[in-house]
């Protein structure tokens, strides 16, 4: 049995759940190790005080027997119902299921309903704070992972970087750097890439399009891919060619403000602190209301997890916690800036996944 699996068992004997249901294939791979994307069928971890299966379709119940931490795989056929098979199944255990430990914000109607119906069960509870908990601190191996998720990021941004020229697209940088994070093994980014020049980076979560490049406009890059199951995620913005005094400046703020919230990270601070020391800086230069985020996010198997290092928030920083620290600026239709990177805490500080300089960069 994995850690990930005891971690749940402890939590599950604690409130007395007698079965959990995940069907999340992210967090399917993270307590089985089986890594797939079902699309519309049913991939489901059943996990009870004694007992577990795992449920699949059939077209993929081979790589689930090699890859899963859990022994008994029951599969389905296309052709057939796969909740009445999951009925079947759990009829034959001998005790009562009075209690289901669901994922709220995950689950969706279709599948509750059905659940509810194979369980007879007239309790569910939601367990999704205790996934969260059992998923913020990260393994040595989970962190080996994401720094070789963090390497491969840098990599992109080396590569839509040397992709810069007068006249070429947004779309056609990202397409570039995807191409040659595929020739190199990466099958999968992390989140849409996102590349966005001049104007267009003064919204935080623009699209790329047709926008092509000019002369003396910032670039900036938003990236990540998925390593072994484990994604990462880094910002930069670089000039292109020459830029004004004000570019400068409002990147020196940004740039201050992130690597200050990096400096300050360490067991005991809290997120909220490590967003006010961001949010500070910036609010002095005069840019408070152009920072329009939080300081940044969790990060493990998906890119954005728990904890939210927000205003006022108060979860403690734990050592083997991993997060981002991403402020920005951003004037709509002028300018915008943000700089990223992801770390992970140590016992004295923090150590970031990704290495691509920070410092103010022209190309």
């Amino acid at each position: 049995m994995n850690q990930p699996i005891k971690n749940l068992k402890n939590k599950m004997a604690l409130l007395d759940i007698d079965l959990i249901y995940i069907d999340d294939p992210s967090l399917v791979g993270y307590f089985t190790g089986f890594e797939s994307d079902p699309h519309e069928r049913v991939l489901a971890l059943f996990l009870m005080k004694h007992h577990a299966f795992l449920f699949t379709p059939n077209l993929e119940a081979k790589d689930a027997k090699r890859q899963s931490s859990i022994e008994t795989i029951i599969s389905y056929k296309d052709e057939e119902n796969p909740w009445a098979i999951i009925e079947s199944h759990l009829s034959t255990y001998d005790f009562p299921i009075e209690k289901v430990g669901i994922i709220e914000n995950n689950l969706t109607v279709e599948r509750f309903n059905h659940l509810m119906k194979s369980t007879a069960s007239p309790n569910t509870m939601d367990i999704s704070s205790m996934i969260q908990e059992i998923q913020l601190i990260k393994s040595d191996d989970e962190i080996q992972r994401m720094i070789k998720a963090g390497k491969m990021a840098d990599k992109a941004l080396e590569i839509g970087m040397n992709a810069l020229k007068v006249g070429i697209s947004e779309q056609a940088v990202v397409a570039e750097i995807e191409y040659e994070m595929k020739k190199r093994g990466i099958s999968e980014m992390s989140f849409q890439t996102m590349v966005l020049f001049g104007d267009h980076a003064g919204s935080p979560h623009g699209n790329p399009g047709e926008r092509t490049l000019q002369e003396n406009e910032f670039v900036l890059f938003d990236l990540g891919v998925v390593s072994e199951g484990y994604t990462s995620d880094v910002t930069r913005t670089v000039a292109f060619k020459s830029s004004t005094q004000e570019e400068r400046d409002i990147y020196e703020v940004v740039l201050s403000a992130q690597k200050t919230a990096q400096a300050a990270v360490k067991p005991g601070i809290t997120t909220g602190e490590l967003d006010n020391i961001a949010r500070s800086i910036i609010e002095k230069a005069g840019y408070g209301d152009y920072f329009t985020h939080r300081l940044g996010h969790g990060l493990g198997k998906t890119v954005h997890e728990y904890p939210s290092l927000s205003k006022g928030s108060e979860m403690v920083i734990k050592e083997g916690m991993c997060f981002s620290l991403e402020p920005g600026i951003y004037i709509e239709n002028k300018i915008g800036v943000r700089i990223e990177d992801c770390v992970y805490v140590t016992a004295e500080g923090c150590i970031p996944f990704t290495q691509t300089s920070k410092e103010f960069i022209t190309l």
